[in-house]
């Protein structure tokens, strides 16, 4: 299974049709596993159900499969066991010696009379004195293994987080909370925090929630140090305050002062939407400093349509704001000039109380991505982009529009 995890699934015409997520199998007394199903990430990452019985060929690190599938979103029923999310990982006992084992991989096979079956498992044996981490491991069939529990091990999920690394965002937010509870614990465990913080960005409040009462506090603020200022302070805002509190103090000073300073302003304001990190740059700045400073990989890509001029400080909140570079206008600029040759003066900056509706409707107006925000002494204190924007005006669960349309690829 983990060379197949990631490998593209085709049509008998070598027309790709999407990429292997898992395998679904169905336990049985006495024999091995029968494999129903491969769940099958096809284009808009939607996860979808392919029936064993499509498949012609398993093999060369690319599976074959024949007819049409459903697209309609997989859903896990009951009985039903995915081996990279819930079988790997599992203890089980070796027959002979009655010795204690963990999965780490399991190979499937179609037997003589054609049906798919779990028919080796990799696992690793304890050392008398170590972890099992450091234990011996040997290839054995089914047979010779008994099943301990339906849980999985402590620190056993790194075949199914190598599955995960190339998940977008939206995706691996998508691909946890899809995780029966006890293994999303696990994977969240053993992934880095900023990975973590992306997926909680990408998800509705009340996963949000979930997710972070599984976390240690320490952790937790960790992971909300990762975060986006904005998306942290909205996460605080909806804990018990006594909580929040705990979880700021234990943040680093830095970034628990700019979630504090949002926390300050309405959830539904200019002040409440806004990035407080824009970048920020003084009029005697190059337009090469400035296209550097765009060109950082963790800036986002809206954050990235312009730079912020004003007055000293250049730390939010600023001295007075002056105005706005925009990428495309740098470009057409030599390196050496100065920003305050190019800054876009006519774009008004958004109250710091205005409301969402009024900063969509100037977003609108002035065909922009990004708007920068000042208070009521000009300063400007943060930067509100239109994703902002859109994810308080969209429906709180449009992460899970699903298309209710079936049919086939």
């Amino acid at each position: 299974m983990g060379r197949l995890a990631g490998r593209g699934v085709f049509d008998p015409a070598g027309e790709r049709i999407g990429k292997l997520r898992d395998v679904l199998v169905v336990y049985r007394a006495q024999v091995a596993p029968r494999v129903v199903g491969l769940i099958v990430e096809i284009p808009g990452k939607r996860r979808v159900f392919v029936p064993i019985g499509r498949v012609t060929s398993m093999g060369s690190g690319q599976i074959i499969m024949t007819g049409l599938i459903n697209v309609r979103r997989f859903e896990q029923r009951g009985g039903e066991t995915r081996i990279l999310a819930e079988m790997i990982g599992q203890e089980v006992r070796l027959v002979e010696g009655n010795v204690a084992a963990r999965i780490e991989d399991a190979a499937i096979d179609r037997t003589r009379a054609g049906e798919w079956v779990v028919s080796q498992l990799f696992v690793r044996l304890p050392k008398p004195s170590g972890p099992f981490a450091k234990g011996d491991s040997r290839t054995v069939t089914w047979n010779e293994v008994r099943r301990e529990s339906e849980g999985s091990a402590p620190n056993s999920a790194e075949l199914l987080i190598q599955t995960m690394v190339d998940l977008k965002p939206a995706d691996l937010a998508e691909a946890l909370l899809e995780l029966p509870d006890q293994r999303m614990i696990e994977v969240v465990g053993e992934l880095p925090d900023d990975r973590v913080a992306d997926a909680l960005e990408e998800m509705v409040e009340d996963d949000q929630l979930a997710l972070l009462a599984q976390l240690p506090r320490d952790r937790a603020a960790d992971v909300l140090d990762q975060m986006e200022a904005d998306d942290a302070a909205d996460l605080i805002s909806a804990l018990p305050t006594a909580q929040g509190e705990q979880l700021l103090d234990l943040m680093e000073p830095e970034e628990a002062e700019d979630v504090r300073r949002l926390l300050e302003y309405g959830a539904d304001t200019a002040g409440g939407l806004m990035s407080p990190t824009p970048i920020v740059l003084s009029a005697e700045s190059s337009v090469a400093e400035g296209l550097a400073m765009i060109r950082r990989s963790e800036v986002p890509v809206a954050m990235a349509s312009a730079v912020y001029v004003t007055h000293p400080p250049y730390e939010t909140p600023t001295g007075e704001y002056l105005g706005m570079a925009h990428f495309q206008r740098m470009l057409r600029f030599p390196p050496h000039e100065r920003l305050s040759a190019l800054l876009d003066t006519e774009v008004e900056a958004v109250p710091v109380h205005a409301s969402t509706a009024e900063v969509a409707r100037r977003l609108a107006s002035y065909d922009m991505v990004a708007l920068p925000v000042i208070d009521e002494n000009r300063q400007l204190v943060g930067v509100v982009t239109v994703d902002d924007v859109l994810d308080h005006l969209l429906p709180d669960d449009w992460r899970h529009a699903d298309d209710e349309t079936g049919g086939g690829l």
